[in-house]
């Protein structure tokens, strides 16, 4: 029995609102994450996403509030990430309603932060949030491989992103969220080279991120190797609906809840 493909909506929140961009750029406003969330554990989500975009101090309170709000409405998993980058950060949020907490440009700069949080709280709350892009030299032109960014892609570290993965694995985090910044707001399709070069080298769940535009792009990336799919704003915006992409990977005869 192969493990059921889980369909997760993922919603930026930036002062307690959900927007969406393109490359995270350009964001633009898609409601109230509370109302958005209610929705989607009516529709059937498997899980939550909610990624604090600007992640500044001012809307940390905002960010705590919308947490336990939606948590005492909605009830599937919640996992919360932006900013993230203490033990204290994590009890806090676990505290309000999470069920998981995304740890991305903090793990950077601190690798050891992976194995603090799994030591304390266990690996099953740790997703590791990884934003990927293709490597490209000065010109603009693709190099080969893939790096790690921060910053919502804009800034590059050099770090090898299979390599991150696997280490990031290896240290701890308890599932992958793999987001592509190249195909991030596109709606061309996931990045199913990405997903199938990180597949192998990690043995945690995989979630792939970034380029859902349409029903017929799910069932790619989960033949490519991910576990669990996330979207946003073809979500957000009504374009496709939860039961409308578990019906496409049913009907491709992959395993959903």
């Amino acid at each position: 029995m192969s493990v059921a493909t889980r369909v997760i909506p993922c919603l930026d929140v930036d002062a307690g609102r959900v927007v969406k961009g393109v490359n995270f750029a350009n964001l633009r406003d898609a409601g109230d994450p509370v109302e958005l969330a209610k929705l989607y554990g009516e529709q059937g989500a498997d899980e939550l996403t909610f990624l604090d975009v600007t992640a500044s101090s001012g809307n940390r309170e905002t960010t705590y509030d919308m947490v336990s709000r939606t948590a005492e409405q909605v009830f599937i998993p919640l996992t919360v990430g932006g900013g993230v980058r203490s033990i204290a950060d994590v009890d806090r949020l676990l505290r309000a309603g999470a069920d998981k907490v995304g740890v991305n440009t903090a793990a950077i700069a601190r690798p050891e932060l992976i194995a603090e949080i799994a030591d304390r709280f266990g690996s099953q709350v740790l997703v590791l949030s990884a934003d990927v892009r293709r490597r490209r030299g000065d010109s603009g032109a693709f190099t080969g491989g893939f790096e790690v960014t921060t910053h919502g892609g804009r800034q590059g570290t050099g770090i090898d992103a299979v390599e991150w993965c696997a280490r990031t694995a290896e240290l701890g985090a308890g599932e992958i969220l793999l987001n592509s910044m190249d195909a991030d707001g596109t709606k061309d399709g996931f990045d199913l080279e990405l997903i199938e070069l990180v597949r192998p080298e990690i043995s945690i769940p995989l979630i792939a991120s970034g380029g859902a535009g349409k029903v017929g792009d799910f069932a790619p990336a989960v033949r490519a190797g991910a576990d669990a799919v996330l979207a946003a704003s073809v979500f957000h915006f009504g374009e496709l609906t939860i039961g409308d992409v578990k019906d496409a990977l049913r009907a491709d005869g992959l395993s959903v809840r």
